[in-house]
C-alpha cells in the first residue's frame, strides 16, 4: 500500500494506492482544506483515521521548494519535514518532491482520455517533456530521459520575473508594481493572477463593477467568478482580463519549452487549464505560445496537451515512491 499526497496552495489531496502488475491502482482519495489544520500531519493522522490500512510507502508533492527533505510552503504557513512526516506515519522515510516533480511523473501515467491536444505537433521519443499548471500559484517542471527512464527536474519557474511583450503588458506591468515590490509571472498566470488582471482592466474601464459580480467574488473564489463571467460573456473587464490570461499562459507555456527544448511536448495541467478549456482551445493560447521569433518553427514543432485528470499528482508522488522502494 502506497500512500501519496499532493499539498497544494489551498487543499491537500491524499490517496492510497495497490500495484498490481506495474499497474497504480487508487483505491481510496481524501480532500482537505489547509486553513483548517496546523500541519501535514495532522491531516494524515485524520486521514488514517478514515481510511485504516497498512502504509508501506508514502510520497508527497508540495507546492514550494523542496531542500533536504525540507519545505517552507509559498502559499500556506507551513513548514514540512519529511522526518517529521514519516515518523507521524510510523515509517522510516518518506518522499518529500516539489508539487510539480509531482505533476511531471504524473505525466508518465497517464491514460487514455487523460490529455486534450492544443498543438499537434511531433513528440520526439525520449525528448525532453515540459509542464506548465496555473492552480493558487504557477509550478513548472521537466522530465529529462537519463538513459533509462524519465527523470523528474523540479524548479521554481513561475517565480521568474514577467516579461510583457507589448504596450498594453507594459502597462499591467506599470500596474502590479504599485501592488508589489516584483512582478513574476505568478502574479499573471495563476488564480491571483486573474483577479490581479481583472483588477487591472477594471481601472480602464468607465462602467463600475456590477454589484452581482461584486456579490460572487466575495461569496467564493473570485478568481472562478471572472472565470465564469467571461465564460458567459457577462462583464468586459472579465472577457479581457481572461483573454490576457490565456495569452499569457500561452506565453509562458512557450518560454518553458524553450528553456527545456522540449521536443517530447509540453503538458499544461493545474486546476485552471480544464475550467477554461472554450478559450484555450482558441488561437490565442497557441499563438502566444508559437510567436518565439526565430525559433517560432521550433516550438510550432512541439505537441501541446491539457491535462484533464485532476489527480495526476497523486499518481505521480506513488510513482515516485514506487520508483525509490
Amino acid at each position: 500500500m502506497i500512500l501519496a499526497g499532493d499539498v497544494g496552495g489551498t487543499k491537500t489531496n491524499l490517496a492510497s494506492f495497490t500495484v498490481e502488475g506495474g499497474q497504480l491502482l487508487r483505491v481510496a482519495v481524501s480532500t482537505y482544506r489547509n486553513s483548517e489544520y496546523r500541519s501535514l500531519g495532522a491531516i494524515l493522522q485524520e486521514y488514517q483515521k478514515e481510511n485504516g490500512g497498512t502504509i508501506e510507502r508514502a510520497a508527497f508533492g508540495i507546492a514550494g521548494p523542496v531542500i533536504n527533505g525540507r519545505c517552507e510552503t509559498t502559499n500556506i504557513p507551513w513548514v514540512v519535514d519529511a522526518r517529521e512526516l514519516a515518523a507521524s506515519i510510523g515509517l522510516p522515510s518518506v518522499g518529500l518532491i516539489n508539487d510539480l516533480e509531482a505533476t511531471a511523473y504524473g505525466i508518465l501515467r497517464l491514460s487514455e482520455g487523460d490529455t486534450l491536444i492544443l498543438n499537434a505537433g511531433f513528440a520526439r521519443p525520449h525528448g525532453t517533456i515540459a509542464v506548465i499548471a496555473a492552480g493558487t500559484g504557477l509550478g513548472e517542471a521537466g522530465l529529462v530521459w537519463n538513459g533509462r527512464h524519465y527523470q523528474a527536474l523540479a524548479s521554481e519557474g513561475g517565480h521568474t520575473d514577467f516579461a510583457p511583450r507589448n504596450d498594453l503588458e507594459i502597462d499591467l506591468l506599470r500596474y502590479l508594481l504599485t501592488k508589489y515590490k516584483r512582478v513574476s509571472y505568478e502574479r499573471v498566470v495563476s488564480g491571483m493572477g486573474i483577479v490581479n488582471l481583472y483588477h487591472f482592466f477594471r481601472t480602464r474601464m468607465s462602467s463600475p463593477e456590477p454589484q452581482w459580480l461584486t456579490d460572487e467574488m466575495m461569496m467564493g473564489d473570485p478568481a472562478a467568478a471572472i472565470s465564469h463571467a467571461a465564460l458567459a460573456g457577462k462583464d468586459e473587464a472579465c472577457v479581457r482580463a481572461t483573454e490576457l490570461f490565456v495569452s499569457l499562459y500561452g506565453a509562458e507555456a512557450g518560454n518553458l519549452a524553450l528553456k527545456l527544448l522540449a521536443a517530447g511536448g509540453v503538458y499544461v495541467a493545474g486546476g485552471i487549464a480544464p475550467k477554461i478549456l472554450p478559450l484555450l482551445q482558441q488561437a490565442t493560447f497557441i499563438d502566444a505560445f508559437t510567436t518565439k521569433g526565430r525559433l517560432s518553427d521550433l516550438v510550432k514543432a512541439m505537441p501541446v496537451y491539457v491535462v484533464l485528470n485532476d489527480k495526476i499528482a497523486l499518481h505521480g508522488a506513488a510513482h515516485y515512491a514506487l520508483m525509490n522502494e
